[in-house]
């Protein structure tokens, strides 16, 4: 069943400045059977040509091909996206994702498909090596190898955690340096309901052009880092690996 998700987003960065931010947003989360573009009128639409291989190919499958390449496939029930809707067309998407359940509704892997501001895309396979399911208190780590912020190196590692349930759905993801310091914590927390067109409305109306407003608070934070003499991190080539998982999570 597809649901909106109205959440809250956090980030700090903890040095060499100090820098925070939190503000309101909501996402759709839809299930992916067959999946098709989807207009709804006047305001949001959702295109498969915006995730996965970005090539308009089935996503359901595409998730599953890279599931099956961990032994995580045949474990794996449905799968849900959530991601930001375009709204009046456009939409930036930092990072969505690909939750994986068994048929218990159980977590057992999550995709984080991440977008850079340069065009560029990335996602970390967050499941644990012996396929056990995802508690609410287990912490995934995975190689940082896609450059993100221009403000952070691409060396380092990143740190998920996630919590599911019928109702509420909470993700944090840490980011520790080189030399194994915390630098940066980030969370998403909030509410799932059913997607209908009047909670649409509603979440369109109390935070109207959210797209818009998700890449112009990037930039600003951008401008607020450079106040503070955070020095810029010039964008190093893309790698060519398109995916990695967490750590002793190994292709069979």
């Amino acid at each position: 069943m597809p649901q909106l998700y109205t959440a809250k987003v956090m980030h700090k960065r903890l040095f060499p400045k100090v820098n925070g931010f939190s503000y309101r947003i909501y996402y759709i989360a839809l299930p992916l059977l067959k999946m098709a573009n989807i207009a709804w009128p006047r305001m949001m639409s959702f295109n498969i040509h915006d995730h996965g291989a970005k090539d308009g190919g089935d996503l359901n499958d595409w998730a599953r091909e890279i599931l099956k390449q961990y032994g995580l496939n045949e474990i794996t029930h449905s799968i849900s996206l959530i991601s930001m809707p375009r709204i009046l067309g456009y939409v930036f998407n930092p990072v969505s994702f690909w939750l994986c359940l068994d048929d218990q509704q159980q977590l057992r892997a999550v995709l984080a498909q991440v977008n850079n501001t340069f065009g560029e895309t990335h996602s970390y396979l967050c499941a644990h090596d012996d396929k056990r399911v995802i508690e609410q208190d287990d912490w995934l780590s995975a190689e940082k190898v896609f450059h993100v912020s221009p403000f952070l190196q691409r060396e380092g590692s990143y740190q998920f955690r996630f919590s599911l349930n019928e109702k509420t759905l909470g993700i944090w993801i840490d980011f520790y340096n080189a030399e194994g310091k915390k630098q940066l914590i980030t969370s998403l927390m909030g509410n799932l309901k059913p997607l209908t067109k009047s909670s649409m409305r509603r979440a369109f109306w109390a935070h109207p052009l959210v797209t818009f407003k998700t890449i112009m608070l990037i930039h600003w934070q951008a401008i607020k880092l450079l106040a503070k003499g955070i020095a810029y991190v010039p964008k190093p080539e893309q790698k060519k690996i398109r995916l990695t998982s967490t750590k002793n999570l190994t292709k069979l």
